[in-house]
């Protein structure tokens, strides 16, 4: 099942998305007894997903994809947007040899899982425009990431049961300014400005992913493909993520975590292909569909 935020005159709501982009099920209408915000449907765990999916299946509440605006599916998500760095092989080399790397470890593939965060502000929707001018620096950049949502309290959870608390799936561009990302010797202001985390158009329940390894992001700027990769070629993969983490915080229904991006982002080429006003990017994994954003 596809989840979305929207808005329209009547207000922002929880609505379920058909298979073929048409429409959209207002579960405010047709499922009034649910909550209305995407962090309190969540946490309503499985009772809500059946009951969304079965008031979906009718035509009441149905309003014209058209005639809405899609959000973020978690518009100002709780917490910081938990994010994995230099976590697909040829990225980890592409950023090593960009000479923005500004991290304690010099090795080109981690160790370990690097951690950082992004700032709940910085979240924007699908059709948002990221906006280059919050960079001083002229240095915005694309991260086409699939994105875990947390569905169960997680804590010290082994990857055997990692799958268990993953609520679904939805994309993430992990929009950065790179100067601002060498010159702090850290991740997150450089990821953090205003309008540097598009997220959406959905989240697609984990049930309807029944291998995610299997899924392919793709992100295109301006129709020019730049990225491409399976996501198991991931190097730490989601339950070994899960695992890290819960080990050491608790995660919480609504908790997000982004697995990372691969090759293909703009430091990688050279001389280094920024972002810049009126550009397209478009991150896709099916069957999440497509992010995708202007730059203004």
């Amino acid at each position: 099942m596809k989840l979305v935020t929207f808005s329209d005159a009547a207000g922002t709501r929880v609505g379920v998305l058909d298979a073929g982009w048409k429409w959209v099920t207002d579960l405010s209408v047709a499922a009034p007894s649910l909550p209305r915000e995407m962090g309190a449907f969540i946490a309503a765990g499985e009772p809500a997903v059946e009951a969304a999916r079965k008031a979906s299946s009718s035509d009441r509440g149905q309003i014209a994809l058209d005639r809405v605006r899609l959000l973020a599916p978690i518009p100002r998500p709780s917490k910081n947007i938990l994010c994995v760095g230099k976590n697909y092989h040829e990225h980890a080399k592409e950023f090593h040899q960009s000479g923005f790397d500004a991290s304690a470890g010099k090795d080109a593939i981690p160790d370990v899982p690097i951690i950082f965060t992004k700032w709940p502000n910085s979240v924007t929707g699908p059709g948002d425009a990221i906006p280059s001018a919050n960079d001083p620096t002229n240095s915005v950049d694309y991260e086409g990431e699939l994105t875990v949502v947390i569905g169960a309290v997680a804590r010290n959870v082994k990857k055997a049961d990692a799958f268990r608390h993953v609520y679904g799936y939805t994309i993430i561009n992990d929009a950065t300014a790179r100067t601002l990302q060498h010159r702090h010797k850290q991740w997150f202001l450089g990821k953090s400005l205003d309008g540097f985390c598009p997220m959406g158009p959905c989240i697609v329940t984990a049930d309807e992913v029944p291998d995610v390894t299997k899924l392919q992001l793709q992100t295109r700027v301006n129709g020019e493909l730049r990225q491409n990769a399976p996501v198991s070629d991931l190097i730490f993969d989601i339950p070994t993520l899960i695992e890290e983490i819960s080990g050491l915080m608790t995660l919480e229904p609504g908790d997000l975590i982004a697995t990372g991006t691969c090759a293909g982002v703009g430091i990688g080429f050279n001389p280094p292909k920024y972002l810049k006003r009126g550009d397209i990017v478009a991150v896709t994994i099916e069957p999440i569909g497509t992010l995708s954003n202007p730059v203004s």
